[in-house]
C-alpha cells in the first residue's frame, strides 16, 4: 500500500502522524511511504531521518495522492480538496461539533477512521488516551500561566507559599484527562477537587489520590456551588464521538471570581461550557464574563514532540493492519477498528456524530456491499 504523511497545517500543529521508526516498520513489510517535506523537522525528526528509513521525501499533493493518508489532526479546508473517492483518512476526526468538515469527507467520499472513536477489547479508547494524558498535564500549566495577573488573571499562584492559601481547582471528568490534570495540580500544591458521573471512576480516584484529592458526584447544583470558589476550573468531560455536554452554563461562569480561569480541554468535541469558543496557540485565551478562558483545540500540539511519541506508539500497530490487510478486511476482523469509521463512502457510519449531526446510519455490511 502507499500511504502518505503530510505536515501538519493547523496552528502551531508540530506533530507528524508517522515517526522515522514508524516508517521503518511500514516499509519492511513491503508497504511505500510518502513523507511531505520538513513534516517532523520541528520536533527533530528531519527528512534525512525518514530517508533512512525508507521513506519517499515529497511535497504534499504526492503525500495526498497515497491510498491511506495517516496524520495527526482533522483535515483542514484545503486539505479536504486533496481527498479522494475512496482513499482510507486515519487522524483525529472530531465531526460531532463539526458540520461543515463532516460535509467535505461526505461530499470527498473517503474512509474516515477517527482515532478518537477507535475502542480495544475493554472498550477504552486506547487512541485518544495519550493525547487526553498530555492535554491534562497541559491543561494546568495553561491555567496557572492564564492566573498570572499580566494574563488577565487574578494573580494566584495555585501552590500559595508558606502563609498564604493554595488556589482552588475544580476538574470537570474523572478519566484520562482529569486523572492527570490532578496530577499536576497536586503537583503544584494546589486544592484539588474531581467531578465526575461515574462513581467507580470517583472510587478509583479516590484510591489513587486517598484525602488529597476531594471527589463529588457531579450534576448541576454541585457545579454551580464549587465554580464560585475555584480559581481555575478545567473541562475535561468526553461522550465518545459525541459533542461534549454543556455542564458550564452563561450563569455559572457569570458567578465565578474576577480573574479565574477555565480551560476547556472538551474543545475539540465542541467545548463544556456555553461560553467556550475555539481558540489557537497563537491567540490562545480571551476573557468573558471576568474569566479568562484558554480554549486551544489542539492543545497537545504545546508539547508536539512527547505528544508525538506517545500517540504514534498507540496509533503505530492499527495503521500496520490497515496497510496489511485493507480497511475493508481489517474493519471485518478488528471491532476496535469498526468503531473508529466515522464516514465511509458518502455516508455516516458512527452512531454518535450521526445523532448529533442528523445522519441516518448505515449498517457497515450494507456499506461494504454498495
Amino acid at each position: 500500500m502507499r500511504i502518505g504523511i503530510p505536515k501538519e497545517i493547523k496552528d502551531h500543529e508540530y506533530r507528524v502522524g508517522v515517526t522515522p521508526a514508524g516508517v521503518s516498520a511500514l516499509v519492511t513489510r513491503g508497504h511505500q511511504v510518502l513523507v511531505e517535506t520538513l513534516a517532523g523537522a520541528r520536533i527533530g525528526f528531519g527528512d534525512a531521518l525518514y530517508e533512512a528509513a525508507g521513506a519517499m521525501i515529497t511535497g504534499r499533493n504526492q503525500v495526498y495522492g497515497c491510498d491511506m493518508v495517516v496524520k495527526v489532526k482533522e483535515p483542514q479546508p484545503e486539505e479536504v480538496a486533496l481527498l479522494r473517492e475512496g482513499q482510507l483518512l486515519f487522524c483525529y476526526l472530531h465531526l460531532a461539533p463539526e458540520p461543515e468538515l463532516t460535509r467535505g469527507l461526505l461530499e470527498r467520499k473517503v474512509v474516515g477512521i477517527a482515532y478518537e472513536t477507535v475502542t480495544d477489547a475493554q472498550g477504552r479508547l486506547p487512541l485518544l488516551v495519550p493525547m487526553s494524558e498530555v492535554a491534562g498535564r497541559l491543561a494546568v500549566q495553561a491555567g496557572a500561566t492564564a492566573l498570572q495577573i499580566a494574563n488577565g488573571g487574578s494573580g494566584v499562584l495555585l501552590g500559595g507559599v508558606p502563609g498564604v492559601a493554595p488556589g482552588k481547582v475544580l476538574i470537570l471528568g474523572g478519566g484520562a484527562a482529569g486523572l492527570n490534570a490532578a496530577k499536576m495540580a497536586l503537583g503544584l500544591g494546589a486544592e484539588v477537587t474531581v467531578l465526575d458521573v461515574d462513581l467507580a471512576r470517583l472510587r478509583h480516584l479516590d484510591d489513587v489520590f486517598g484525602m488529597r484529592v476531594k471527589t463529588r458526584f457531579s450534576e448541576p447544583a454541585a457545579i454551580a456551588e464549587l465554580v464560585r470558589e475555584a480559581d481555575l476550573v478545567i473541562g475535561a468531560v468526553l461522550v465518545p464521538g459525541k459533542r461534549a455536554p454543556q455542564l458550564l452554563t452563561q450563569t455559572m461562569v457569570k458567578t465565578m471570581k474576577p480573574g479565574s480561569a477555565l480551560v476547556d480541554i472538551a474543545i475539540d468535541q465542541g467545548g463544556c461550557a456555553e461560553t467556550s469558543r475555539p481558540t489557537t496557540h497563537s491567540a490562545p485565551t480571551y476573557v468573558e464574563h471576568g474569566v479568562v478562558h484558554y480554549c486551544v483545540t489542539n492543545m497537545p500540539g504545546a508539547a508536539a514532540r512527547t505528544a508525538t511519541l506517545a500517540l504514534t506508539q498507540a496509533t503505530l500497530p492499527l495503521a500496520l493492519e490497515l496497510a496489511d490487510k485493507g480497511w475493508a478486511r481489517a474493519l471485518q476482523d478488528n471491532p476496535g477498528l469498526r468503531d473508529g469509521l466515522n464516514v465511509l463512502r458518502g455516508q455516516v457510519m458512527h452512531p454518535a456524530v450521526a445523532a448529533d449531526l442528523g445522519y441516518a446510519v448505515e449498517p457497515l455490511q450494507t456499506a461494504l456491499a454498495a
